[in-house]
């Protein structure tokens, strides 16, 4: 009997710390994991705001009577909806061919979002969204 109590007891203190090192080797790879989804959420939240600037900015242009002021209100409309979501320069590049005879007017927004950075990883996230808005005939006959 007293064999098999000591057996227990050299088993139980074997395993002493056991734990501890178990949450000191998991923890930072929890606590990575964890900064990974933020940061892809980000990305996902980035390539959100892109389609709904690129889609404002079409709108905008397309109700304008001239070419270069519709370019004008494109980027102000990007520029306003990327204000908090992009690290750098709102590009907004006019991809339908003409103006004067066109109906529609396309559009494709890029910017560089956050997403991987926080995590000091160097990856490329340049995102790009197109959007196309038929032009107003009324707006544009006055």
């Amino acid at each position: 009997m007293t064999s098999l109590l000591s057996r227990v007891r050299e088993r139980v203190s074997g395993d002493r710390g056991l734990s501890t090192v178990e949450v000191v080797i998991l923890a930072p790879v929890m606590i990575l994991f964890i900064l990974v989804l933020v940061a892809f959420g980000q990305l996902v939240d980035g390539r959100g705001a892109l389609d709904g600037a690129a889609r404002d900015a079409a709108r905008a242009g397309s109700i304008q009577k001239e070419e270069a002021v519709a370019m004008s209100e494109a980027q102000k409309a990007a520029d306003a909806n990327l204000a908090d979501v992009c690290s750098g320069l709102v590009t907004v590049t006019k991809t339908s061919t003409g103006w004067a005879n066109a109906d529609l007017f396309t559009v494709e927004v890029s910017c560089e979002v956050r997403g991987l950075a926080m995590l000091g990883l160097d990856v490329p996230t340049r995102l790009t969204s197109t959007f196309t808005s038929p032009l107003d005939p009324f707006k544009r006959k006055a």
